[in-house]
């Protein structure tokens, strides 16, 4: 029996093994990776050859959780795994993001790389084991690959930095970072935090790396156990014509030179010049010669182009646009844009314009995730939208792309830690990007800040974004501040960071090349909190501090908790109370158990007043005042019974006026002298000490007849 290769590791003071060779033998390389009892599967397949006229890598990273791993049924009609959830794609972008810099420029062979969740133990979260598992899976195959590379989690709780936290070690962090990278380099960086220092990020990417290294080493020595992974296989995806490549480079650099140091801000008009050096090289070829290279003119010329523009900022210090280094693209913004939202802002920078709105709602509108690996609802939601009219595209909608969810989530855990904590709404941004040249996903930190201040969310500080580039070649480099959609493309890094004037709340990067050097990346982080502060002057200058009130058509929202043993009778038998109170008082009304034991009750109203009486309802209910005995009262009648009827003496607190304490004439049916509803006025005379019920008498407060009296003067004394 083929028991496979298994080999172990301790990282954090944990410890991880992978197995190969027992399953999925079939693919070109397979891995199971397990840590405590959460288990992977991660498989990769390569096509044995480039497709005719690919020339980009046609990588697929796919993550799934089987629902099975952690005991449970899939939700929804068909009880089986569809398509991924925002959480898997946020997984499979992590590990393609790091993976996709490593394979070499020149192969073109359509790779698969598949990862499944066999089993979850609910203590260590799978996302920070999926690059491992997935470059493991590399690392025994013979694909080439110039890995291999790591992923891994970096927490800080309590002060004490820990790499691959549990879940519930990371409930306390104040630092949630996902780094990747090889055993030279970091290559990835992923992360949320609590308005840190920069140095402190720097930190923690060091400690994260000192692991990765570790584990990268591992791999090695794993893959040198297996006979198939080498040497790898060999491949030529390319062909070449370096006639055409010298007459393609003769005649365009000096002209793109001349056109990237112009300084055109407008986007449009660098691609008019641009596409025009490229119609002039192709004139330069006849017919018969364009019929056989002009595929080859088309890749020539964009690595001129692109050595070019990186030539003149590294050694004229002159970017595309011609704004310095550290320079910002003008800002404009505006709060207040749409009449009827709850809250909106309009952000441009440059060529770049986001549009976001506010949206508050109540308990019930709160996100529902049924998730394997997390199973409750959600009340910050921030979605980002990316139409083609935004770059001057007509391009078909294909739904929400792998892209948008991304932008969206890092946008939403850079405002995350500003929310107030005693928050009692369910949040939804919505950023529609109008325009787009770079930095969109900023955009829309930015907007967000405005829209939520305009809305009067009163949130901690504002925050605001930039994104950085990296230029580097032949020992010179250039860190870009707030870069353009053209400097992304051309540029060897794209770095966001997102901050108050405290400290750091999200960051995003990703590095095209082999090293970056710790001064480099210091550096970019200094320059960066520099182009951060700048922007958020500019938000400053549009809205300082949070509106004090909501627009009149947001709907009020008040939020208490109340004593565990309270909530059956707020809500009633059947509901009937809570059922009770909605209809009176036009309010919506919900109430949850909290892990601490209370009842969280939340108020939904579109007015004070009914917002003030379902609120004292609610609270006599919850907190009923003490009955003194002895004392008069008025109350409705609740129920009427054979013996007597049941009259509140208090919100939730009821007591019975028995038959022969509701008059002193003789009632013969109840049904006869009352109804429910009937407001009666009475006297508390006691409790039953059987029932715990309030004895009460309607008749101590009624005049007593004249032959009452006079039988009552008059009886004669027993013998």
């Amino acid at each position: 029996m083929n028991i496979g290769i298994k080999k172990s590791i301790v990282t954090g003071g944990k410890e991880i093994s992978i197995e190969t060779g027992k399953l999925a033998k079939q693919a070109d390389g397979s891995v199971v990776l397990q840590m405590g009892n959460t288990v992977l599967l991660a498989t990769v397949v390569a096509a044995p050859e480039a497709k005719d006229g690919v020339d980009f890598l046609p990588l697929t990273v796919d993550y799934r959780e089987k629902y099975a791993a952690a005991g449970r049924f899939p939700g929804g009609f068909f009880r089986r795994e569809a398509r991924p959830s925002e959480t898997e794609i946020l997984v499979m972008r992590l590990v393609d993001r790091a993976l996709r810099p490593l394979f070499p420029d020149d192969y073109h062979a359509e790779v698969q790389l598949m990862i499944q969740l066999l089993s979850y133990d609910g203590v260590n979260n799978p996302d920070a084991l999926c690059g491992l598992a997935a470059s493991a899976a590399i690392a025994v195959s013979d694909i080439p690959f110039n890995g291999p590379m790591s992923e891994v989690r970096v927490g800080r709780i309590n002060g004490e930095w820990i790499v691959n936290p549990s879940m519930e070690e990371m409930k306390s962090a104040d630092i949630d970072m996902m780094v990747a990278g090889t055993m030279k380099d970091v290559n990835m960086i992923e992360g949320e935090f609590q308005e840190i220092s920069e140095l402190e990020m720097v930190e923690a990417i060091k400690i994260a790396h000192a692991a990765i290294k570790e584990q990268c080493q591992f791999q090695l020595d794993l893959a040198a156990l297996i006979p198939t992974a080498n040497p790898k296989r060999v491949y030529s995806h390319e062909t070449h014509d370096e006639n055409v490549k010298a007459k393609v480079y003769e005649l365009a650099m000096d002209k793109c030179k001349e056109v990237a140091r112009q300084g055109l801000a407008n986007k449009a008009k660098r691609t008019e010049l641009f596409d025009a050096i490229k119609t002039e090289v192709k004139a330069a070829f006849s017919e018969e010669e364009l019929a056989t290279v002009s595929g080859f003119i088309s890749t020539y010329f964009s690595e001129v182009k692109k050595k070019a523009v990186r030539w003149v900022m590294l050694n004229e210090q002159k970017r595309l646009d011609g704004r310095k280094f550290d320079e910002i693209r003008p800002i404009w913004a505006e709060v207040d844009y749409l009449p009827m939202v709850h809250g909106s802002a309009v952000f441009t920078r440059g060529e770049t314009q986001s549009l976001t709105t506010l949206t508050l709602g109540g308990k019930m509108d709160e996100q529902l995730i049924d998730g394997v690996t997390f199973h409750g609802t959600e009340k910050f939601l921030l979605h980002y939208n990316f139409p083609p009219f935004s770059t001057g595209e007509a391009k078909p909608l294909r739904g929400t792309s792998r892209r948008e969810i991304g932008h969206g989530n890092l946008a939403l855990r850079a405002l995350k830690p500003v929310l107030p904590a005693d928050n009692a709404y369910t949040i939804r941004l919505v950023s529609d990007i109008l325009e787009s040249n770079g930095s969109s996903s900023m955009a829309t930190v930015c907007a967000g800040t405005l829209a939520l201040m305009d809305g009067g969310v009163q949130i901690k500080a504002p925050v605001s974004g930039i994104a950085m580039g990296l230029v580097a070649d032949e020992g010179k480099f250039a860190v870009l501040s707030d870069i353009l959609g053209d400097e992304d493309h051309l540029g060897d890094m794209d770095f966001k960071v997102t901050g108050t004037s405290k400290g750091i709340t999200a960051c995003q990067m990703d590095i095209k090349v082999d090293g970056l050097p710790y001064e480099v990346l210091i550096q970019a982080l200094d320059q960066a909190r520099a182009g951060r502060i700048h922007i958020l002057n500019k938000i400053i200058e549009t809205i300082a501090v949070p509106n004090p009130d909501f627009k009149p058509q947001t709907p009020r929202i008040e939020a208490f908790n109340v004593p565990n043993d309270m909530i059956g009778a707020i809500i009633g038998p059947g509901g009937k109370i809570i059922q009770g109170i909605q209809k009176d008082t036009k309010t919506t009304i919900t109430i949850e158990e909290l892990e601490t034991g209370e009842g969280r009750v939340q108020i939904m109203s579109n007015n004070a007043e009914d917002m003030d009486a379902a609120n004292s309802r609610i609270r006599m209910i919850a907190f009923p005042p003490v009955v003194d005995e002895g004392a008069e009262y008025e109350g409705k009648v609740k129920a009427i019974k054979d013996f007597g009827v049941f009259v509140e003496i208090l919100p939730g607190t009821d007591g019975l006026i028995h038959i022969s304490e509701f008059s002193w004439e003789k009632v013969a049916k109840m049904e006869d002298v009352v109804k429910e509803g009937d407001v009666l006025k009475f006297k508390v005379v006691g409790k039953d000490p059987k029932t715990k019920k309030w004895k009460l008498s309607r008749r101590v407060l009624l005049p007593r007849p004249e032959k009452a009296a006079e039988a009552t003067t008059e009886a004669p004394k027993a013998e």
